[in-house]
């Protein structure tokens, strides 16, 4: 369970692999929902990737 403002680590992403090893920020106020299909919403990835839809699996908080 994540947090909006949570830093997290991408371990991987279907959405958008160019992600994978990076850390963003979760978006999210509420646990994610139909809407996304189960996914998180992370931004503040890098200038060249924009906001990317992950599962819970895919991500590891990095405790910031």
């Amino acid at each position: 369970m994540f947090n909006a403002g949570d830093e997290v680590l991408i371990v991987s992403c279907e959405d958008d692999p160019r992600a994978v090893g990076r850390t963003g920020r979760i978006v999210d106020e509420v646990p994610p929902g139909p809407l996304t299909g189960g996914r998180w919403t992370v931004h503040r990835i890098g200038w060249l990737i924009g906001t990317v839809l992950c599962h819970g699996h895919e991500l590891k908080p990095t405790g910031r």
